[in-house]
């Protein structure tokens, strides 16, 4: 089975390909000859399916699981193939990543279209998903105006355009009120709704129009769009992330700055659980070759030093057992999957309680220095090593400003690379907020 080539630097998810190979080679043997998944009518599939399985599609059977990722990945090869989408990568999605399309804002999860399909034993809604898909982009395409139409290049989306606006890599630690959280969220959408737009005329400084545009059409609108005889709460299944950002809007009372992900998990918290030590590990020659070759510090000091605080063999950011997290509200029982989460900050507290940035900057130079005697050479400071030293120190700072001084329950918050990027702005709808009487 050939395979569309994929956009550079975003292929097709290692795991999706190689169920997808898994599955072909298990319906040929099934049926005794290939299985063309990128041809093959889907009811066609679906029989040879079944005969694999044995028996109707059980949603919580492993194997039964695998062949869905399979077929999965057929599906979006086809898409590939007809629209030049692309694979993205997406945390929120079952499969890690998500299909996305040039031409319009579409995203698709092809895992759960397949899962759906098999759940309710018709593979065959697949060719009505595609129809929706076909007919979405020919209106986006329609709604040029003439010039456009006529030739004019159109810029097409990208999977980096995707990426940035929803794949929550990025993470900030914030702390809420948990009164002001409660009550926010059992207040009705037109409530909220009220008092945001009433906060957006506040602002200090005022915020720009095209901002309270954008606020007026991403909040105010989707509060509109909800029942307004339930309390936001009650309706946290149908707009979670609507749910979680008022959560955050009207009850956030403190916290740090936002990071990717990696950044947190890789550089941030590590610092904190290696501390100041007096001594550092012998240094072997692959690492003595990296330093000569230029590389920073910070990555060789986090990589190479053990950690002086124990820290979980597994779990959230490698700082946080499982047990450690918990839920904003009991309401959000009911969302699959949260992008805001309380933390028991009982682990880390010690630790920012001992932290001090001047300490670490002075720890980090002896380690330089340490290693640049036993290379024989200066450390090659950059100024992205340096930048990335002053944010890491930035966001402990603010961590332990959070954890120590202020009191709330310390959240941890996802949030795409675009949210992040518009963080100022709802900071200063929040100040707006929480510095009058809100839900009336």
């Amino acid at each position: 089975m050939s395979e569309p080539s994929a956009p550079q630097g975003h292929p097709v998810p290692q795991h999706v390909h190689q169920a997808q190979m898994q599955v072909a080679a298990a319906l040929e043997k099934v049926e005794g000859k290939p299985v063309d998944l990128l041809k093959a009518p889907w009811a066609e599939v679906e029989k040879a399916a079944v005969k694999l399985l044995g028996g109707p599609f059980q949603v919580n059977q492993p194997e039964h699981q695998t062949l869905a990722l399979g077929l999965a990945g057929a599906f979006a090869l086809r898409l590939i193939q007809e629209h030049q989408a692309f694979w993205f990568p997406n945390r929120d999605s079952p499969e890690g990543a998500t299909l996305g399309f040039p031409d319009a804002i579409i995203m698709l999860s092809p895992f759960g279209a397949v899962m759906d399909s098999l759940g309710q034993g018709k593979l065959a809604r697949l060719d009505d998903l595609a129809a929706d898909i076909r007919r979405s982009l020919g209106q986006a395409r329609l709604s040029l105006n003439p010039a456009q139409a006529l030739g004019s290049q159109q810029p097409k989306l990208s999977p980096v355009e995707y990426q940035r606006l929803f794949d929550p890599g990025f993470l900030q630690f914030v702390v809420l009120d948990p009164n002001k959280t409660k009550t926010a969220l059992d207040t009705k959408p037109d409530a909220l709704s009220r008092d945001v737009r009433n906060a957006l005329g506040r602002t200090q400084p005022p915020l720009p129009a095209e901002a309270r545009q954008q606020f007026d059409g991403q909040i105010v609108q989707s509060l509109a769009r909800l029942d307004a005889t339930k309390p936001l709460l009650e309706q946290a299944d149908r707009a979670p992330r609507l749910a979680e950002l008022m959560a955050h809007l009207f009850g956030t009372i403190g916290g740090t700055g936002s990071a990717p992900e990696d950044f947190w998990h890789e550089v941030v918290l590590p610092l904190l659980f290696i501390g100041n030590p007096a001594s550092f590990p012998p240094v072997d020659d692959e690492e003595l070759e990296a330093f000569r070759q230029g590389v920073d510090v910070l990555p060789l000091f986090v990589d190479m030093v053990p950690y002086a605080n124990k820290a979980p063999d597994e779990g959230l950011l490698g700082a946080f057992e499982m047990s450690d997290i918990g839920l904003v509200h009991p309401g959000f029982a009911k969302v699959g999957a949260l992008r805001l989460i309380r933390i028991n900050s009982a682990r880390i507290k010690p630790l920012l309680e001992q932290f001090d940035p001047n300490k670490t900057a002075d720890t980090l130079k002896r380690f330089s220095e340490y290693l640049a005697k036993a290379a024989g050479k200066p450390a090659n400071a950059s100024p992205q090593g340096e930048e990335m030293l002053k944010a890491a120190l930035t966001l402990l700072t603010d961590l332990k400003r959070s954890v120590t001084q202020v009191q709330g329950d310390l959240c941890l918050r996802r949030l795409t690379e675009a949210e992040a990027a518009s963080e100022q702005a709802l900071a200063v709808v929040r100040k707006a907020l929480q510095g009058s009487l809100i839900i009336t």
